[in-house]
């Protein structure tokens, strides 16, 4: 009898061994920060995949509050309340995230610039505009815009507007740094693997369920629905800029609305700019930049930044890339 409860014992744990349960994917779509969060994580089960995704969106809504420019308690606003008055002493966290946006604006000669809050919104993409802005009013909208002007005192950790009416913003950069930190706080979690979208910027961990990684899809930006390639990101991230939703004609001439923070002119020349790179922040800035920049400009800056690589279709919907990017542009 005892050996027959031994053989049992053994059949019933080969049994349980081969039906143990596989991780699953699970996944939530919300707004947040004005904008699509998708964020896909792979979890033991549903419940505690949705309980690491609530974890996520506490994390994005705490980084929302720190860096909105329309919540009169932020510390950004109290910067933007300050402009030309005195300086404005702020958490670590957020004079990092300044100092890191002036850095990238230096290597990008002020194509990225979060001072680009101060300029006047002269150009509308809603339809209402009629005529394009006189010289004089386009040189006068980016009169206050200068990361120069953004002054750090690291010993004190205070940020200064020099001038009255400045203003910055986070909207080239913030979906991605939230991205970033939500990741964090979910792989030290233990979370295995998951992706966090906000609206084309992207960041990954891990592998699929399969153990396969994950893809992401260069798209074409005359119709969204089809793929030039799909590339694998490993422990990765990758940020989208395109001109393809939102942009005017005036007279027979297309306008994007990624404006020149330098001239305060349309960008031309570019459909759309994807960055990859280990973090999300850095590709949410470059793709702006870059789309700005130009193709030539924007891939002879990435072709000297490691671990850094762009995929950039021109406005004739050609590829042009990185020299790390392993793809036939001509498929």
């Amino acid at each position: 009898m005892k050996m027959l409860w031994v053989l049992l014992f053994s059949l019933s744990s080969i049994l349980s061994v081969g039906q143990e349960k596989r991780d699953v994917t699970v996944k939530r779509t919300l707004k947040l920060m004005g904008t699509r969060f998708e964020i896909t994580v792979v979890a033991p089960n549903e419940e505690i995949g949705y309980i690491n995704i609530d974890e996520a969106v506490w994390e994005i809504k705490r980084i929302e509050k720190l860096i909105s420019s329309w919540d009169e308690n932020s510390e950004t606003s109290l910067i933007n309340k300050n402009a030309g008055i005195s300086p404005v002493k702020v958490s670590p966290e957020l004079y990092d995230l300044i100092e890191r946006a002036k850095k990238i604006s230096e290597i990008t000669d002020g194509a990225f610039d979060i001072s680009y809050a101060s300029m006047d919104n002269i150009w509308k993409f809603d339809g209402t505009m009629q005529r394009r802005p006189l010289e004089t009013e386009i040189k006068q909208s980016v009169a206050k815009v200068g990361h120069e002007r953004i002054i750090l005192d690291p010993k004190s950790k205070t940020v200064f507007l020099s001038e009255a009416g400045m203003r910055i913003g986070f909207g080239a950069i913030g979906k991605g740094y939230a991205a970033d930190r939500a990741k964090e706080l979910l792989v030290s979690k233990q979370v295995r693997g998951g992706i966090i979208n906000a609206s084309g910027d992207l960041t990954t961990w891990g592998t699929k369920t399969t153990g396969e990684r994950w893809l992401v899809g260069i798209a074409n930006p005359l119709s969204k629905d089809k793929v030039f390639s799909w590339l694998p990101v490993v422990e990765s991230s990758v940020a989208t800029s395109g001109n393809y939703e939102k942009y005017i004609v005036l007279n027979g001439e297309k306008y994007s609305h990624i404006i020149d923070p330098r001239t305060g002119y349309p960008t031309k020349g570019v459909n759309s700019v994807s960055v990859f790179a280990k973090h999300a922040e850095l590709c949410d800035a470059l793709a702006t930049a870059i789309f700005i920049m130009g193709k030539d400009s924007g891939i002879h800056l990435v072709n000297q930044i490691d671990g850094v690589e762009v995929v950039v279709v021109d406005s004739d919907n050609k590829i042009h890339k990185s020299s790390g990017i392993m793809f036939d542009t001509n498929q």
